[in-house]
């Protein structure tokens, strides 16, 4: 249910409003080129933006745009319990597969704080639960003894999204952890070597602009046919360091809108790019292909802009 290439899909927005219309555009387009799984309001689909009433609407556009062709893992983490509680409880009714929880992101509660956390989260939905691990934005860690220990105590918790950047972190989750217990890159640049310690994929925010090269990277791994996933994977090496050349997800929202997917315009405090940045990321897809006028995938290259 959660292997492959799952897309952290942006939400594209039309004036102060989000567009339904890219939205549902951009779920046929990915779903189309192999994408296995969806992630509404995540970080790349800018959800600390987002009112309580958009991120119901985002995740229940896209269950309903989806239509059960590939699993929705929607996007409830907060800061505040109570917050996520009630909108992985939303994404539950409207059908969402299962739920992806960040650890409560400026707070920095102690372990226990995050257990307890995850423990009110679980036990209030029967939908399986992904960890988010991601200490870079939110200054927490979950280590893998408070990882193991949850997905002992609470039976819908069940995998992990790790973008920890320690590949020793996953090893230590993959020897503690029950053997039923997923790892999913949460790191685009490292899903090869998580693949290669027991990883089943990557929540991918590159996938975003190329879907079907991130998918074959897995693919072929999933086959033995190594060489062929190390080469993608190099190819794919350029171009994933310049989505990152600015905080996520500007320049992977820009590539986006240089490709005709959907509008590129973000919510402050995200803003535009850099000049200098801006012509790097032109550069990097350019190098790709992606900025040629035909491309070989049938895919919305005239989405709403």
């Amino acid at each position: 249910m959660f292997k492959g290439s799952i897309v952290a899909l942006v939400t594209p927005f039309k004036g102060d409003r989000v567009d339904e219309a890219a939205y549902k555009k951009l779920i046929d387009w990915q779903i189309h080129e192999g994408t296995s799984g969806i992630v509404p309001c995540g970080t790349t689909g800018e959800s600390p933006t987002l009112s309580e009433k958009e991120h119901e609407q985002v995740i229940e556009l896209c269950v309903k745009a989806v239509g059960k062709r590939v699993p929705v893992i929607a996007g409830t983490g907060s800061n505040s319990t109570s917050e996520a509680v009630s909108m992985t409880k939303h994404a539950a009714k409207v059908g969402a597969d299962a739920a992806l929880v960040v650890t409560p992101y400026y707070n920095k509660p102690t372990k226990k704080g995050i257990y307890l956390h995850y423990k009110a989260v679980s036990e209030s939905v029967d939908i399986p639960i992904v960890l988010y691990n991601i200490s870079g934005r939110t200054g927490r860690n979950i280590d893998p003894e408070l990882m193991a220990k949850m997905a002992s105590d609470f039976k819908n918790i069940v995998g992990v999204k790790e973008a920890s950047g320690s590949l020793d972190q996953i090893l230590r989750i993959k020897e503690l952890c029950p053997k039923s217990f997923f790892i999913t890159s949460g790191d685009d640049a490292l899903t090869l070597p998580i693949l290669a310690i027991g990883g089943i994929g990557v929540i991918s925010v590159a996938a975003n602009i190329v879907p079907r090269d991130v998918a074959a990277v897995i693919d072929a791994f999933n086959k033995g046919d190594l060489k062929k996933a190390q080469e993608i994977n190099l190819k794919l090496m350029p171009l994933v360091r310049a989505l990152f050349i600015e905080t996520n997800p500007i320049p992977v929202k820009k590539a986006c809108e240089m490709m005709g997917l959907c509008n590129g315009s973000l919510r402050l405090p995200m803003c535009d790019m850099e000049d200098a940045n801006m012509a790097k990321l032109k550069q990097a897809l350019s190098s790709y292909g992606l900025l040629k006028k035909e491309s070989k995938s049938k895919g919305p290259m005239v989405a709403a802009l």
